[in-house]
């Protein structure tokens, strides 16, 4: 059964790869969980991979080469905007990433008085910014059709497909639409696995696959008509959760891209390999800086795992674009660990207004959108209790006065107050503001004179502010139980990419055969032991829409599968051992004695 396991390892592209780093994660405390996850977050910045020279890294000089050439395809249309755009697009993270940057970007450009010719497109819409819109992430056909609306009329786009796993039918529907017009648009692919690894199953009424799009697209750059840029990061923490390196390194990539290609247009700036080079030097000091906090990073975990154990909530309560850093994470935790959507609740000065998504408000379509300060005022702080978790975001340029009334109104409910403050080395948070938080994760950046109050300067404090978030919704997922080992067990199957992730995992754990997996998947699925010729005949997407309805799917196929048990018996051992990994111990516990009677 080793050898099998092994086997579908081997099997695996890099990004659902299991990392030997943080095998043993669902073990560790607080501060062991932020040297596990310093360890992962430190190989996006590894000039080899597993001592493997030939793939690719970030600081590969083809992917940096790369970067390079898209930077002065964002040069040229800078310098003439008419009838020209940028489009950067995703599906989940990938989509959120889009958005902060395109939105960021854009404000810049607006600032110095230039054109916003930058757009952001992620599957779902607008409604997928906060929460989970699977579905439309297997619909290629859509994804075309999206683009093709936005682009209508212009004469040159330069388009952006990102797919961390290089998987999305969404994304590759994109960027084959692209290819069939390059007379109008340059299309780049940006993932982190081998192009020999993208996906290859067949898509939802589709003739190609995502492999084949990448090979097309690979095949292209010789002409530099298309590009891929695909440097390996190493597995996850978290077995297949690209939120977190996947999305770090494509904020740390276009930010990059964008900002050679902005200097080039209007600073006179060649871009250089070298100019690129350094710029991810940069990001890898903020890695540096914001990891040399371990102390108070840990307590944010242990904090927060201790609300969640308690069945409390964390909230996070930021300005301006830690506001939005906030929102993704706490979004991100419900597909990833089948969470509640109010575990763990993001809200941002002035709301939708602050947001600038395209869409504008969309607080009409329910309590997952309320997102507002002045809506955790009336909504969420009238029920605070000493149990629940409250985490400001917010740097020295922000209203300090604001920061310290809404932290005053808190603490009349709570002590369990806490902060990652920002600070400038010349411009530091008065004390007077730090004393009223329990814990402060205190970060003090140095930056020319040039780049205060710059776009760079808020990158840095985003992308930092995004790994200490990342580190404590996922130790505090851990310490509730949420992942076993290293594998996000209970996520929600919601679409194809999830339903072939969960698949994996029951054979990972298992070692059976992905057949019989995928039928104990289905019968958790359909909630029966006794599945029809329909069901299982069904597509993948008719199978989704069902585990869409449902809690638990992975857990309960992996304890029919132990114990060999019915659904009904699986679920009983899954509501006397809440915390998953205690529920699969019992498990195999109760199958090892079984065969010894036997």
């Amino acid at each position: 059964m080793d050898d099998l396991k092994s086997c579908y390892e081997l099997s695996l592209p890099v990004t659902e790869k299991c990392n030997a780093i943080s095998r043993d994660i669902d073990r560790a405390n607080g501060k062991q969980m932020v040297q596990i996850l310093r360890r992962c977050d430190a190989e996006i910045f590894e000039k080899k991979i597993n001592d493997d020279s030939f793939q690719q890294t970030l600081y590969s000089s083809s992917v940096i080469q790369t970067m390079v050439d898209v930077a002065k395809r964002v040069e040229m249309i800078l310098r003439d905007p008419e009838e020209s755009l940028i489009v950067l697009s995703g599906c989940g993270t990938s989509g959120r990433i889009a958005f902060l940057l395109v939105t960021s970007f854009n404000e810049m450009l607006k600032a110095q008085n230039q054109k916003q010719i930058c757009l952001y497109i992620i599957a779902g819409g607008d409604r997928a910014l906060l929460t989970s819109q699977e579905a439309p992430e297997d619909d290629p056909a859509l994804g075309a059709l999206t683009l093709d609306k936005v682009c209508a009329g212009k004469k040159r786009v330069l388009f952006i497909g990102i797919s961390c796993g290089m998987s999305a039918p969404f994304v590759a529907g994109q960027l084959d639409f692209c290819l069939k017009h390059l007379d109008v648009f340059t299309p780049v692919l940006l993932g982190f696995n081998p192009v020999h690894m993208a996906r290859s199953e067949p898509m939802q009424n589709c003739s190609f696959h995502f492999k084949d799009v990448a090979e097309r697209m690979t095949a292209e750059q010789r002409q530099k008509k298309a590009f891929v840029l695909n440097p390996v990061l190493g597995a996850e923490a978290i077995s297949g959760s690209s939120r977190m390196k996947g999305g770090s390194a494509t904020k740390i990539i276009l930010e990059t891209i964008l900002l050679a290609g902005h200097e080039s247009a209007f600073r006179g700036k060649i871009t250089m390999p070298e100019c690129i080079t350094a710029r991810i030097t940069t990001n890898e000091m903020v890695y540096e800086t914001t990891y040399s906090h371990s102390d108070e990073l840990a307590a944010l975990i242990h904090k927060a795992g201790e609300s969640l154990q308690m069945k409390a909530h964390v909230y996070y309560i930021g300005w301006h674009t830690l506001g939005v850093i906030g929102l993704t994470d706490a979004s991100e935790c419900i597909p990833t660990y089948g969470a509640d959507f109010d575990d763990i609740r993001g809200f941002i000065n002035n709301g939708f207004s602050e947001m600038k998504n395209k869409e504008g408000d969309l607080s009409s379509l329910g309590p997952q959108f309320v997102i507002g300060h002045k809506d955790f005022v009336d909504t969420i702080l009238p029920t605070l209790s000493q149990n629940d978790m409250i985490l400001f975001l917010f740097s020295v340029n922000d209203d300090l006065h604001e920061v310290t009334a809404l932290a005053d109104q808190v603490r009349r409910r709570t002590s369990n107050l806490h902060a990652i403050a920002h600070d400038l080395e010349k411009l530091t948070v008065p004390k007077r503001v730090c004393n009223m938080f329990k814990t402060v994760l205190h970060l003090t950046w140095s930056f020319t004179s040039e780049e205060v109050n710059s776009f760079v300067m808020r990158q840095r404090w985003e992308l930092s502010t995004k790994w200490c978030l990342n580190a404590i919704s996922t130790g505090a997922h851990v310490l509730k139980g949420k992942v076993y080992m290293n594998y996000m067990i209970d996520l929600r199957v919601t679409n194809s990419k999830l339903y072939r992730r969960a698949i994996n995992i029951l054979q990972r754990f298992t070692g059976c055969a992905k057949s019989e997996c995928e039928r104990a998947l289905l019968r958790a699925i359909y909630s029966t032991d006794d599945l029809s010729e329909d069901m299982t005949s069904a597509d993948v997407w008719k199978h989704t829409d069902a585990a869409n309805r449902r809690d638990q799917v992975v857990p309960t196929a992996l304890v029919m599968i132990q114990c060999g048990c019915t659904l009904a018996e699986a679920r009983h051992h899954l509501d006397c051992h809440p915390v998953i990994r205690d529920a699969v111990s019992a498990c195999f516990s109760s199958s090892k004695n079984k065969s010894t009677v036997d």
